[in-house]
């Protein structure tokens, strides 16, 4: 199958079961019927549940006691990284 973008040959990966074709040139991901069902049921049984409320801890040194949380990696970073 070529890409509808520039009509590069598509390559098909298989991520946890799902089949993704992806176009190597301009990286447009193309999804058959039901395959994006599969990922956002995959992702919602992949999710951790949420972690409890914490206090902050202030500090006048850092903008003015907030601080940036970390993102982590998930499910879907995991299926996308080509």
């Amino acid at each position: 199958m070529k890409c509808p973008i520039d009509g590069t040959e598509l390559v098909i990966a298989e991520r946890s079961g799902v089949e993704i074709d992806y176009c190597p040139q301009c990286r447009g991901v193309w999804l058959d019927r039901g395959e994006l069902d599969k990922i956002i049921e995959r992702s919602s049984a992949y999710a951790p549940p949420p972690p409890p409320p914490q206090q902050r801890e202030y500090d006048d040194r850092s903008d003015h006691g907030y601080r940036k949380k970390k993102k982590r990696g998930g499910f879907l970073e995991d299926l996308f990284d080509f």
